[in-house]
């Protein structure tokens, strides 16, 4: 008996600490966002709503640009170069979709009044799409062409899409942070399956 009161005792515990956290920590995320947002320079928001909307154009440009070059020059290699910065860009579509219907977390402006909205957003806040989506393309591109002048300007405007989401109010930044790590490792788990998928071609064509 008294090991069963000990265990709920330490169960609730737990379960009060684990609470605890999770507010202190949405109390972080909101105050950063509005140190971010409600502070900043309205002249600059022409400039990162360009930066935002630039995510789609460009994750859907390049590997269609990158193939074309291939088909140009009949070169197979950038054409799977090409190949694997769109697989990236799918695989990262559909594990962000998939994720942001199961959290289902409000935009920051729904939540707080505070929070001026700049640019319109639909759907749901965590993670950040467009930030999952540049990160994925700057990820995937920098594994293709693992240069200084691809992955430094490659990463700056990954990054610049994920401020101008906190920049203008549709994000909080542990969505931004997390749409970070997700395109990142949308790239590296694409490129270790197309590696998978080679090695398995290659026994079976010996």
């Amino acid at each position: 008996m008294k090991n069963k009161i000990k265990v709920f005792k330490t169960s609730c515990l737990t379960i009060f600490l684990f609470c605890v956290s999770i507010v202190n920590a949405q109390n972080i995320d909101i105050n950063i966002l509005r140190d971010i947002n409600v502070n900043r320079n309205k002249n600059l928001d022409p400039t990162f709503k360009l930066v935002s909307k630039s995510a789609l154009p460009i994750s859907i440009a390049a590997p269609i640009i990158i193939y074309s070059v291939g088909l140009i020059k009949k070169d197979s290699a950038i054409k799977k170069q090409a190949i694997f910065i769109g697989e990236t860009f799918l695989v990262n579509a559909f594990v962000t979709t998939a994720l942001k219907q199961v959290v289902k977390r409000k935009r920051p402006f729904d939540s707080y009044t505070d929070i001026d909205q700049a640019i319109s957003a639909g759907g749901y806040s965590f993670p950040s799409g467009h930030t999952s989506i540049a990160f994925a393309t700057a990820t995937a591109l920098s594994m293709a062409y693992p240069k200084w002048y691809v992955i430094a300007p490659s990463f700056v405007w990954a990054s610049a899409v994920g401020y101008s989401r906190m920049h203008l109010g549709v994000h909080y930044p542990s969505d931004v942070f997390a749409g970070a790590i997700l395109g990142t490792g949308s790239a590296y788990l694409t490129y270790k399956a197309n590696k998978w998928i080679n090695k398995k071609r290659s026994k079976k064509e010996k």
